[in-house]
């Protein structure tokens, strides 16, 4: 088979010598030459900007509602990001109230909070300027102004949280009167005509909700002795104990009576009172709802038990370990024979006489470091006493 090639077409020139002409023919036999060799186009043949298809209005449509899947995604993802925002604002601001309250229930910011109210009559007595100005080289604030009580000192305190306008205030409970010698023997007096006549509480008008302490002063060290015989002298001369008197306050009418000499001694209590309210609220706040003796922890012979129930067989070897002369190895020896209070109730049961039931647990061997023994009949009776008595008093040791 005989290939053909595209012959090359040669143009003849007019004249050999020319040049430039010479070149216009070597150019032009070029040309000729690439548009000879270039494949003709095929009828089927369109250029690319002519072939692109156009596209029907279902998926105009599926593009659309791809569009907005995607934006309606990245909005929930935006609306996701700003609550997460949201609550983590909120969280910090909780635990930035938190602290800052907890701040507040220090002494020294509670100090701040706290206002002693001084009553008129206290400034007649001698000596009462000491208080005022502790108070005021301590900084604390105090007001002048009639108490309830005569010759009295209250507390109260501020509380920025409450209130329609944020602020409030709280009485304390704390209630301090100051007495001089001669009033404390008229109230003695009147209180223990009170007592022999088995008379109202009219003789002691007091709040009952507040916690009142009497303050004597009295700078002479022969007090109780005049005051015995002051009593006496208003009473008739007839004995009368203070002591009786006393006790009968503190008893019955929660009222505390302190001697004091002069009023130095007065306002160190009453500086001494201020700071103790001063530390009550972060002791309550502190202090745990359980009762305070039940604490936990295994140096407190306390045993946990979990949701799974492992701990049991600790709390019936600690229960058997309460009676005495039960040692942990004896209860470790019965708690293995009877790992539980009701496997050791039906073995009760089942056994025959009373004295079989005494001694059911008596021949058991308690291992120990040295020789092995035996429980006894003593601790197996007891054992049986404790869990079968009906007597709630019965005595088991």
């Amino acid at each position: 088979m005989t290939t053909l090639h595209n012959p090359t077409i040669w143009e003849i020139s007019d004249s050999d010598n020319d040049g430039d002409e010479g070149a216009q023919g070597d150019l032009k036999r070029s040309s000729n030459a690439k548009l000879a060799l270039a494949p003709p186009l095929s009828d089927g043949y369109k250029r690319p900007s002519q072939t692109r298809k156009r596209r029907s209005k279902e998926e105009m449509e599926a593009d659309k509602e791809k569009g907005r899947g995607m934006k309606e995604a990245r909005e929930r993802k935006r609306a996701a990001k700003e609550l997460e925002k949201e609550e983590k604002r909120k969280q910090q601001q909780k635990r930035k109230e938190a602290a800052e309250q907890l701040n507040s229930l220090k002494p020294e910011n509670c100090l701040k909070c706290l206002t002693v109210c001084v009553d008129p009559a206290l400034l007649q007595q001698e000596g009462s300027d000491i208080l005022l100005g502790t108070l005021s080289s301590c900084e604390w604030r105090y007001i002048i102004e009639q108490q309830q009580l005569p010759n009295s000192i209250t507390w109260t305190r501020n509380l920025p949280q409450q209130g329609e306008d944020g602020s409030a205030t709280m009485e304390e409970d704390q209630v301090v009167q100051v007495l001089g010698a001669t009033q404390f023997l008229d109230m003695v007096i009147t209180v223990k005509k009170m007592i022999d006549s088995g008379g109202g509480d009219s003789a002691i008008s007091r709040d009952a909700a507040k916690v009142l302490t009497l303050l004597v002063t009295e700078s002479r060290p022969d007090y109780r002795r005049r005051g015995h015989e002051t009593i006496q002298s208003k009473y008739g001369g007839e004995n009368l104990n203070v002591e009786e008197v006393l006790v009968y306050l503190q008893l019955y009418k929660n009222m505390s009576v302190v001697f004091l000499d002069g009023w130095q001694e007065v306002t160190d209590h009453i500086c001494a009172v201020t700071k103790s309210l001063s530390k009550r609220p972060l002791k309550l706040l502190t202090e745990k709802v359980d009762l305070p003796f039940c604490v936990d922890g295994s140096w407190a012979s306390g045993v946990r038990v979990e949701k799974d129930g492992s701990g049991l067989k600790q709390v019936w070897s600690k229960q058997i370990q309460q009676l005495n002369r039960v040692s942990p190895a004896v209860a470790l020896c019965v708690t293995a024979a009877h790992p539980s209070p009701q496997l050791l109730l039906q073995a009760y049961e089942a056994s025959g006489s009373e004295e079989d039931k005494k001694r059911l647990l008596a021949g058991l061997v308690v291992e120990g470091e040295g020789k092995d023994r035996r429980i006894g009949p003593d601790v197996s009776a007891r054992v049986y006493r404790c869990f079968t008595t009906q007597n709630p008093e019965l005595v088991l040791d």
